[in-house]
């Protein structure tokens, strides 16, 4: 029974998510009533929602719905709402499965580049969205000992991100950037291209590069919080020890450069 204010808004929310049950629609629609012959006004606010979160994900992926076009996106888009409901008090976050779900509905895409194109424009977005933390420059680590580098790990920034992709999309969202008025043409055709790319950003300045194969496994394990002692031996495997450590610490000076870190500590497997 929909007795209290309260149960009939808790009510026609669950109906307006599209999360009702039959007896809940039945019970929400004595709420919204139309007069006979008409279209339940219930159907109304279902539909502006379903509507709004389609251009939540317009806003949060600038670039997919140029290239999709209007039709194929949004088919898109209803059918993630179907699959994922939004569950962020912000709508700002809906669409963070998007490429996930995309990759496994190639029904809905009709190239697979597509799916690293929306990886790339999630990052981007996120990494503006990212909370603030001050960098720390290679003057921080004056101070370090010799013994004690190799028990170094470091916290990054939150805005970095770095992506594994199969395709080279970043010049189709340079095309495409700051274009959405205009119409699509001689886009460059995506070419195959495993390759990672870091995403972070400095004041408000979102930045993102591409990352040669041994420099990214050195900062996908600082990431992951690996010690300075495992650069190093990732850069062994790779180049050889002779300049395994000069080439850790050259890597690590330019991320410090590029401000993707926030601090240094010892590692609790050396404390």
């Amino acid at each position: 029974m929909l007795n209290t204010l309260a149960a009939q808004q808790a009510c026609l929310k669950r109906a307006i998510v599209g999360s009702a049950r039959p007896a809940v629609e039945s019970d929400t629609a004595g709420l919204l009533c139309a007069a006979e012959g008409r279209e339940p006004l219930l159907r109304i606010y279902q539909q502006a929602y379903v509507g709004r979160l389609i251009a939540a994900l317009r806003d949060n992926f600038g670039v997919l719905p140029q290239v999709l076009g209007d039709e194929a996106f949004d088919a898109l888009a209803l059918a993630y709402i179907r699959a994922h409901p939004s569950a962020q008090p912000s709508i700002r976050w809906f669409g963070h499965r998007l490429p996930d779900f995309m990759a496994e509905r190639g029904d809905l895409v009709p190239h697979p580049a597509l799916t690293d194109l929306a990886r790339m424009e999630w990052a981007l977005r996120s990494a503006f969205d990212a909370a603030d933390r001050e960098p720390i420059d290679v003057q921080a680590l004056a101070g370090v000992t010799a013994d004690a580098w190799p028990s170094l790990v470091f916290d990054a920034v939150p805005s970095v991100q770095l992506l594994e992709l199969g395709w080279n999309v970043a010049p189709v969202w340079r095309a495409l950037q700051d274009r959405a008025d205009e119409p699509v043409a001689d886009l460059p055709e995506p070419q195959p291209l495993a390759h990672s790319l870091l995403v972070w950003r400095v004041g408000f300045d979102v930045r993102w590069r591409s990352v040669e194969p041994l420099p990214a496994r050195l900062l996908h394990a600082a990431l992951q919080r690996q010690n300075f002692g495992t650069l190093c031996a990732l850069a062994e495997e790779g180049i050889g020890e002779a300049q395994a450590a000069l080439h850790a610490a050259s890597a690590l000076r330019g991320w410090l450069a590029d401000g993707l870190f926030s601090g240094w500590r010892m590692s609790m497997d050396d404390a």
